[in-house]
């Protein structure tokens, strides 16, 4: 989906607690277009909550997993599985062959990586914009209010509360 930072972030959860994290989740994501690309918009359920579809009936009754809701259908896939949905309405379809490798696993990649210097599924370019877009519902979800992100000052410029969870200011002579 070729996706980076996003530009709007929004959070409800369960009542914010000082020390520790929320119980429950939801995290609106708003990203951009992306050349011909449109803009799209990224729920994330945490903590037991679940889309609307799943509560209808429209969705396997799987455990965790990913949901893309398309204008046509919609995907439904997890570590082992994935399903076009309505599976009526994707009968015919052939799968493309697969052309990313098969993960080891997270960490057997990290290990194998620090062992070889090769590379992982999940370099850093990618992991490292992925890592900052999840944090920042936890920034949204503590501040209480959405935020719009501006990825190349590492600022949500309508909050500015939100720089104490962003960056940590050092006891001097310590810096960063």
């Amino acid at each position: 989906m070729k996706l980076s930072h996003p530009t709007r972030v929004e959070a409800h959860g369960t009542k914010v607690h000082p020390e520790s994290a929320a119980r429950s989740l939801t995290v609106h994501y708003e990203f951009p277009a992306r050349g011909q690309l449109p803009p799209v918009k990224l729920t994330w359920y945490d903590g037991g909550r679940r889309p609307p579809h799943f509560e209808q009936g429209k969705l396997p009754k799987w455990g965790d997993g990913v949901l893309f809701v398309g204008s046509k259908g919609m995907l439904i896939a997890d570590y082992t599985k994935h399903k076009l949905l309505p599976e009526k309405d994707f009968a015919d379809f052939v799968p493309p062959k697969p052309f990313i490798p098969r993960s080891i696993g997270h960490y057997r990649e990290w290990v194998e990586a620090c062992k070889t210097g090769g590379p992982t599924t999940c370099h850093f370019d990618y992991a490292g914009v992925l890592t900052e877009t999840v944090l920042l519902g936890n920034v949204a979800y503590r501040t209480g209010k959405p935020l719009e992100w501006d990825a190349a000052n590492l600022r949500a410029k309508n909050a500015p509360e939100a720089d104490k969870y962003i960056r940590k200011e050092y006891r001097k002579p310590w810096t960063l």
